[in-house]
């Protein structure tokens, strides 16, 4: 059973009400049903054909309020992030309809041609051939159409879609898809236009999110924009619907985008701290972690020894899993003292990030031996494979709690000493010791231990979620 009693866990029927009251009180009525989970997220997988016709209608709704060309319309709604109500109030509040050309900085709807007679090009500096014309874009600049041929086609190679803008100096307007087109002859350059510009109008739409997944061409869509789990039904990746990273909850955005960096640049300092050996702190056995658990046992001496801390694993269930936190030593002494202790403080959250950055790939491997585990069960008929597939969810469970504990070493570091540090610390070294002692209980589960892993799974579930509950903003 799990160390922790039902009046250390406090699940009653009356704080669930409370919870469900005040969740259901900021809820916004158009939100889907309430859902326990706090890391639901309702979302879309689209096609490419389904994206494409999505934003059309966005296009069309703007053409038919304004009257401009779906091209210009597709200019406006890239520069104001889709949002078509944004453009009619501006277009509403512009008295004189100028804005398109000025306040927006993009192109008028179509492009000028000006007669040849006695016009030199700024651009090549020579009187324009017969077969060509002369565009003059919103702002004034007026070129010979084979230099803006030349400028599209160079910029296109580059990459430039919905930004490509107006060749003179200085000049930042738009030129609108029609206008690119109509200059540029080349059927691959063309193609590779129209695919660039598509691509960025995806990205532009705070709604709209390529999976990330590896040959995925999917499009995720949803109806808001926040740091929850976006998960692709096809290739079944998962990852920040906000920034398009990893899921870090409960770490946001601005704090894990920070904490990457800062490991990214300190790697090589962190790295002699990532070995998978230590001594036993008994016997100085050397011993390697096979395991996600970090409650360890040599097998020279028996000992019970936390892998993090190394210190004896009955004092971690005397209180709460304590080794989590980091205790400040004060340094009022020289500049080289406090670059040592602010070292040694990264270097204790760093530890424990990468440490269950280890453990979720050994966790892997203990999926693995439960299956080959089930397989000998079942054929030697004690049981069946639905008998067995508690112990697989166990292990799903496990990974999913781990991953969360992992994400909150970066939220820790970051946070301010304080009431709310404490209470977040408390949390997460709860929710660890819970971890630890699901992994365990897998690693030696059978079927007479099914009800109590049974409840050691629900015990760290409520530990995550109400973790997440409290601290997660997204």
């Amino acid at each position: 059973m799990s160390e922790f009693g039902d009046e250390d866990m406090d699940y009653s029927d009356q704080d669930q009400d409370d919870y469900e009251d005040y969740y259901n009180a900021e809820r916004d009525v158009k939100s889907p049903p309430y859902c326990p989970d706090p890391e639901y997220f309702p979302v879309q997988c689209l096609t490419v054909d389904e994206v494409e016709k999505f934003l059309n209608e966005l296009v069309e709704q703007l053409c038919n309020s304004i009257h401009v060309t779906p091209s210009m319309s597709k200019v406006l709604l890239y520069e104001n992030k889709w949002a078509v109500q944004e453009v009619l109030w501006k277009f509403e509040e512009d008295a004189d309809k100028l804005f398109i050309a000025s306040r927006m900085k993009t192109l008028q709807p179509v492009s000028k041609k000006k007669k040849i007679e006695e016009f030199i090009c700024a651009v090549c500096v020579a009187p324009v051939a017969k077969d060509l014309g002369i565009t003059s874009l919103a702002c004034g600049h007026c070129y010979c159409d084979n230099c803006w041929r030349c400028h599209f086609e160079s910029k296109i190679s580059q990459g430039v879609s919905t930004e490509l803008s107006c060749m003179a100096l200085n000049c930042d307007l738009l030129v609108p898809e029609e206008i690119v087109l109509s200059a540029v002859n080349k059927p691959v350059l063309r193609k590779q236009y129209q695919h660039f510009a598509f691509c960025e109008y995806i990205k532009s739409h705070p709604l709209l999110r390529f999976c990330p997944g590896a040959n995925c061409n999917v499009v995720i869509k949803s109806v808001e924009c926040l740091a929850k789990k976006a998960t692709c039904t096809q290739c079944e990746t998962s990852f920040c619907f906000k920034c398009g990273n990893d899921y870090h909850a409960p770490t946001d955005c601005v704090t894990i985008k920070k904490w990457i960096t800062k490991c990214a640049d300190d790697s090589e300092t962190a790295n002699y701290i990532t070995g998978n050996t230590k001594e036993c702190p008994k016997c100085n056995i050397c011993i390697e972690k096979n395991g996600g658990c970090n409650h360890m046992q040599c097998l020279s001496c028996k000992f019970d020894f936390c892998w993090m801390c190394l210190g004896d694993w009955k004092a971690h269930g005397t209180e709460y899993y304590d080794c989590s936190k980091y205790r400040e030593n004060p340094q009022n002494g020289s500049e080289s003292a406090k670059a040592r202790e602010a070292l040694k403080r990264y270097l204790h959250y760093y530890e424990r990030w990468e440490n269950h950055s280890k453990s979720l790939l050994l966790e892997k491997q203990t999926s693995a031996k439960i299956k080959e585990r089930i397989n000998s069960k079942v054929m030697t008929s004690k049981g069946t494979w639905i008998d067995w597939q508690y112990l697989l969810d166990a292990a799903t469970l496990l990974a999913k709690c781990r991953y969360t504990l992992q994400y909150t070493y970066p939220y820790a570091y970051y946070l301010d000493n304080g009431p709310k540090k404490e209470l977040f610390e408390y949390q997460q070294a709860k929710l660890e010791a819970e971890i630890e002692n699901l992994s365990w209980k897998i690693e030696r589960a059978e079927t007479t231990d099914r009800a109590e892993l049974e409840n050691q799974m629900d015990v760290a579930e409520k530990r995550r979620g109400t973790m997440l509950q409290d601290f997660f903003q997204t």
